[in-house]
């Protein structure tokens, strides 16, 4: 009865996203990328004779989770091929190119036949699904076939269905899994609670990227000019609703402070919202800026994706959006740089987040004259601010090293060698 509840769900949501792409262009790239699926899946592994270890995620936020561990497996085990599969178009058309995949793609929507013939094709010897990712059928498929799997990076917390009443099936679905490479140890204890004892404590595998990416940062000189010796605070992956609460206090400041203002989606109307927020300072976008003219500006936005991570080395501050609507985002990225970091109260749901508010790295603000405050304190308290700069990056140092025990355990349990 479950089963079937749960197909019918998935039916009601397959017919809720082809009426839904006549008018939403995230839901007519999901229905259009799952097009043909099962003739170019045979296409692309047509004549494939190597190993194949499949990752999956949900989006791109999962993606750099699950990236320095399939960077790592890659280099480790050079024989074997990477299938990476996507469940959203944001993650799926900024990645399709990447260059540790041997091949990527949409995964089929969750049904019994679609799973099925996606493993009869595919043949992974190795399933990896990252942080929230639990298809009933594909994990159910993958453990008839004696396929192993591994979930990582994840994090579970109580008030989830896997531990109501009413989960009975997602119970069952997450008993199928081989392994978990859990974030913390109350994810170990609700596991605990319901049978599951196959898990490790390792953490979030985003801190082994993040200090990647600090160490191949890539120089932006627009951005060194635009700082000209001066103090950056950055808004990093910003909502309109974030714009609104620091507008009023930071288009107030009068001071040498500049900023650099990069929010989550860069349309048009989200560009415009920016600009009119800050109108009586003098904005620029980065698409119009050079080593010349940014000088001159007061904020500079960044319309494009894929820098923000960069960025971060010019900054001083950092401000993280989300907090304020449906979760908070990358509050790493910022961290690893060594700067104190503003959120806003929509955080609990990130462990990070909670403990570097707890140690003083980070600051939640709820309101704009909540900011204004704490930003204030930090600017006329300098050694305050670069302690929680120290805070920051010492705590991503010693949380590093998830995607190396993951690495360990795979060749340990499945005798994978590199000569293989």
């Amino acid at each position: 009865m479950l089963i079937f509840l749960y197909n019918i769900g998935i039916f009601l949501y397959t017919a809720l996203l082809y009426f839904a792409s006549n008018f939403n262009s995230k839901a007519r790239l999901m229905i259009s990328g799952r097009e043909n699926w099962q003739k170019e899946l045979k296409k692309a592994f047509r004549n494939n004779t190597s190993k194949v270890v499949w990752f999956h995620v949900a989006s791109l936020g999962e993606f750099e989770q699950g990236r320095p561990v399939i960077e790592l497996f890659k280099k480790e085990f050079p024989k074997h091929k990477i299938l990476l599969t996507f469940f959203s178009p944001s993650g799926f058309e900024v990645r399709k190119n990447y260059a540790y995949a041997d091949w990527v793609f949409y995964l089929p929507l969750d049904t019994k036949s679609n799973a099925e013939e996606f493993l009869s094709i595919t043949k992974p010897d190795l399933a990896l699904f990252v942080k929230y990712e639990f298809w009933y059928h594909y994990i159910n498929e993958l453990s008839k076939n004696n396929i192993p799997i591994i979930s990582f990076s994840c994090i579970f917390r109580e008030n989830q269905h896997f531990f109501k009443v009413y989960g009975r099936l997602g119970r069952k679905t997450l008993n199928k899994i081989t392994h978990f490479f859990v974030q913390n140890k109350e994810s170990i204890e609700l596991l605990n609670q319901i049978g599951i004892d196959t898990i490790s404590l390792t953490g979030d595998t985003r801190f082994d990227r993040v200090k990647q990416i600090c160490e191949n940062k890539k120089s932006i000189p627009v951005a060194a000019a635009f700082k000209n010796k001066q103090k950056i605070l950055i808004l990093g992956s910003s909502w309109n609703i974030d714009i609104d609460v620091l507008a009023p206090t930071l288009s107030k400041r009068t001071d040498d402070l500049k900023i650099i203002i990069a929010p989550h989606e860069i349309s048009e109307t989200n560009l415009k919202h920016i600009e009119k927020a800050f109108s009586t300072k003098k904005t620029i976008r980065y698409s119009k800026a050079d080593i010349q003219n940014v000088i001159q500006h007061d904020i500079l936005i960044i319309d494009n994706i894929g820098m923000l991570s960069s960025l971060y080395q010019y900054a001083e501050f950092a401000y993280i959006g989300g907090g304020f609507g449906a979760g908070l985002h990358n509050i790493l990225e910022a961290a690893t740089f060594g700067m104190p970091i503003f959120i806003g109260k929509n955080y609990q749901k990130f462990q990070e987040a909670k403990d570097l508010v707890e140690q003083k790295g980070a600051f939640c603000v709820e309101t704009s004259q909540e900011f204004a405050k704490q930003f204030e304190f930090l600017i006329e308290n300098e050694s305050i601010g670069k302690q929680a700069g120290v805070i920051s990056q010492q705590y991503i140092n010693k949380n590093l090293g998830a995607s190396q025990k993951i690495i360990k355990y795979c060749t340990n349990l499945f005798e994978i060698t590199k000569d293989n």
